[in-house]
């Protein structure tokens, strides 16, 4: 019996770890590749998250669903979702710099958030959408470790597309950008026409995890969203693990997550007196690994190393 909740724990461990290796990709993508200041990602997880759980769910009276569409339908929806809504702020957001970015974004984050808290034709509100259905339903199939496997299928995959994205001539001119606006502009380049396509894919992908994480947690509420978990952790993990790198981005979600969940262990051995004070202290200690790591490696777990230009032959 031990072994056994050893064993469920870590298959836990590692799904959620693999969803939020999907969305600190996804940032990559915008902070990593371009230097996009995006403060915002828990709006597009969210979107995601409800998209594909409003396709998949059976028919309810309370919100709006009933679609009982197939699980990958369901991922198809987060990511088109979170494209849509990555294309409507880029445009709006597409020139604004830093800071100005970031007060955008966490702004269009929380209208997500609310709207999703409030609208209960749609989302049910804060009573939540229950009963999301993971792939293989009711079959042998349909059990944790299969997820696992299927959230790791999706992590590869997604790994290999931003990476080779990051290896071409485009993600290059990501990088000119985020290195040198400037001469990158006096090169012909269109500056916002880059950044909005960094923007809208990494949306995408983190709509993707957003559709992931649905389906594993069978359950969706607001406070899932909250900008603690969605979006100050993933910054937390790309930083920590490496920004501008993608094997960085999943192995500081895998580090982070561990660090996460690890204090959940120990402040749920203090006294219960002390029991409220538990989730400021997990913040403050996740605060205190990444001041450790900024101080000891600057640029991350594993820094960022470009690709080698190979001299063609003539």
């Amino acid at each position: 019996m031990e072994l056994t909740g050893i064993a469920s724990y870590l298959i836990s461990f590692l799904t959620f770890a693999g969803v939020y290796a999907v969305l600190a990709l996804g940032l990559n993508m915008q902070w990593g590749f371009t230097g996009q200041f995006n403060i915002g990602v828990a709006g597009f997880f969210a979107v995601g998250a409800y998209t594909s759980a409003i396709l998949t769910t059976p028919s309810s009276p309370a919100y709006l669903g009933g679609f009982g569409m197939p699980f990958l339908v369901g991922l198809a929806g987060a990511v088109i979702a979170s494209t849509l809504l990555g294309l409507i702020v880029g445009l709006i957001t597409a020139r604004l710099r830093t800071d100005y970015l970031a007060i955008a974004s966490i702004g269009i984050a929380e209208m997500v958030r609310l709207f999703v808290k409030n609208e209960d034709w749609l989302t049910n509100g804060v009573r939540g959408i229950a009963g999301i259905e993971r792939p293989f339903a009711d079959t042998v199939l349909d059990n944790p470790f299969v997820y696992l496997v299927i959230v790791a299928l999706f992590v590869a995959g997604v790994y290999f597309l931003v990476q080779r994205a990051y290896a071409s001539p485009w993600g290059r001119v990501l990088r000119a950008i985020r290195e040198n606006e400037p001469a990158t502009a006096a090169a012909g380049k269109s500056i916002a026409g880059f950044r909005l396509q960094a923007f809208v894919l990494g949306s995408a992908i983190m709509g993707l995890g957003g559709g992931l994480y649905a389906h594993f947690f069978g359950f969706l509420s607001p406070e899932a969203f909250m900008p603690l978990y969605g979006t100050f952790l993933v910054w937390v993990m790309l930083i920590a693990g490496g920004s501008g790198n993608n094997r960085g981005a999943i192995l500081g979600a895998i580090v982070v997550w561990g660090v996460w969940s690890g204090t959940e262990l120990l402040t749920g051995m203090l006294p219960s007196e002390h029991a409220t004070q538990g989730a400021a202290l997990r913040v403050l200690l996740i605060g205190v690994l990444l001041q450790v790591i900024l101080v000891t490696r600057p640029e991350g777990i594993l820094p960022e190393k470009p690709p080698k230009l190979i001299a063609k032959k003539r």
